[in-house]
């Protein structure tokens, strides 16, 4: 195993890839340098002296700036960095000229639906239209698990706590989530179950719906029944002899939506597993697939580098009214645009947003953005695709997956148990993660700063993905997690 990595040929820095005590000489670039005090893992020493004001490059981009002097071998973290970004910017496309090669098809076996659409999982799914009805939705999940056999993957309740009480976006946000839940190819049957004087109540979420099958979706209202849960049961026995007759069959990978995200960064985040993913999306885009990346406040500091990948001038628009847009919200809400890494990013050796954005945008591969999309809209055009959403794990995965992701890919240097409506594999950035939580890791790309070169490793991790997608359950949905989260943004009455 490498000791530590310079990133960038243009870097100062250099990460330590294992805990390295004060007084170890570093050769690189044929100079020794000797560390002059303990370097944790993941954390960033100085390879040549910084005076105070100085540009820190990592990644070959600048993370911050020193706000002392730092002399060759001091360990660089929040004590003496400080970000170097300001607030709302102006942007001018410099586009880049990148051809996608194609690459040999592959497939996996997934569910055709009658519409068209494409599945990776077979199940029944009961989505409440407000909180009210949670404890019933999750009663129903209790009692239908009798129909978890043959080709019906699972029977899950998604329960969340809005659906009134909400006032404008809000409100928007929950129905059109809702809607794309319910229209979601992965449940091959749907139960929607409402209260019945919500505001988003069933009537008012079929206009979002919009053209459905009676076969494939069954609505209740607990208001107008007599035995709200006797009924649905009976629904759902309606739903699983109709789920039942779908069964796998061979489909072109060009057909996979997925969502990319990470939660719980480390040091290793922007080295291992986020380029691993990012090198699965081009391979995916090269075979005619759809990626998806979000979490837009963990793009600030590296805005740029995806807008000069933007396909077109429409597109680049499009990126900076994303990043904007969020940054509008920071401020209209009081909050400081650019203090965004965690506890635990800190604790792992990220230090400032540039640090953190630098790291995550390694997921988006380097093949152009084809397009961008609001909130909770549905993924239209192939390729790489940007999805406005914030940074939080639960809400940004669940967002990926209302916009038609069948996988979202979790990377993580901490670790973290949550699933989302759709298989959430979680992608350990250092081995010891994987081997401490293996009840949680699905797969380790912490290999790669050992002993397993990137090629071998992305072409690993797509059978992997191949794999999940064709059946293979991920860990959280062998512990039977189906967790959901909405975007707030305002009011609550």
């Amino acid at each position: 195993m490498q000791d530590f990595i310079k990133i960038n040929s243009s870097d100062n820095v250099a990460v330590a890839l294992k805990p390295l005590a004060s007084g170890t000489e570093v050769l690189l670039d044929g100079k020794t340098i000797t560390l002059l005090e303990e370097i944790p893992q993941g954390h960033k020493f100085a390879l040549t002296d910084l005076p105070a004001g100085s540009s820190v490059l990592k990644y070959g981009c600048a993370i911050g700036i020193t706000k002392d002097s730092i002399a060759a071998g001091g360990w660089i973290h929040t004590h003496n960095l400080k970000t170097g970004l300001g607030d709302l910017l102006t942007y001018s496309y410099d586009k880049q000229e990148i051809e996608i090669v194609p690459t040999k098809e592959r497939f996996f076996q997934g569910y055709r639906r009658p519409n068209g659409k494409v599945g990776v999982r077979n199940e029944i799914w009961i989505i409440p239209t407000v909180g009210c009805v949670n404890k019933i939705a999750t009663a129903i999940e209790r009692a239908s698990q009798k129909h978890v056999t043959g080709t019906i993957d699972a029977v899950a309740a998604f329960p969340h706590p809005y659906g009134c009480s909400q006032m404008g976006d809000d409100q928007e946000y929950t129905r059109t989530i809702l809607a794309d839940l319910i229209n979601h190819p992965n449940a091959g049957g749907v139960l929607v179950l409402g209260l019945g004087c919500e505001n988003s109540n069933i009537t008012e979420l079929k206009r979002y719906i919009g053209d459905y099958d009676e076969r494939r979706i069954k609505f209740l209202v607990a208001q107008e029944s007599e035995d709200e849960i006797s009924d649905s049961l009976e629904l759902i026995d309606e739903l699983a002899e109709y789920v039942k007759t779908f069964h796998r069959e061979p489909i072109s990978c060009s057909e996979l939506i997925i969502g990319m995200k990470c939660g719980g960064s480390d040091g290793l985040s922007g080295i291992t597993a986020n380029p691993t993913v990012g090198a699965f999306s081009d391979l995916l885009v090269s075979k005619g697939g759809t990626t998806i990346l979000t979490e837009v406040p963990e793009m600030f500091g590296a805005e740029t580098l995806l807008m000069n990948r933007c396909q077109n001038e429409e597109t680049f628009e499009k990126t900076v009214d994303l990043i904007n847009d969020f940054k509008n919200y920071f401020t209209s809400h009081n909050q400081t645009i650019y203090e965004n890494p965690s506890p635990g990013n800190k604790k792992g050796g990220i230090s400032t947003l540039e640090d953190k954005s630098l790291g995550c945008v390694q997921k988006s591969g380097t093949y152009p953005v084809m397009d961008v999309l609001k909130y909770g809209e549905s993924v239209q055009t192939k390729g790489l695709n940007l999805l406005s959403a914030p940074g939080n794990d639960l809400v940004a995965s669940t967002a990926l997956a209302a916009s038609g992701a069948h996988i979202v890919l979790f990377t993580t240097g901490r670790g973290t148990p949550f699933a989302c409506p759709v298989p959430t594999m979680k992608i350990s950035t250092n081995t010891a993660l994987s081997e401490k939580k293996s009840n949680w890791i699905d797969f380790n790309c912490g290999v790669l700063v050992e002993d397993t070169d990137m090629d071998t490793l992305k072409n690993h991790f797509f059978d992997f993905v191949v794999e999940t997608a064709s059946g293979k359950k991920v860990k959280s949905e062998e512990a039977g997690f189906h967790d959901m989260a909405i975007f707030k943004k305002g009011v609550t009455l």
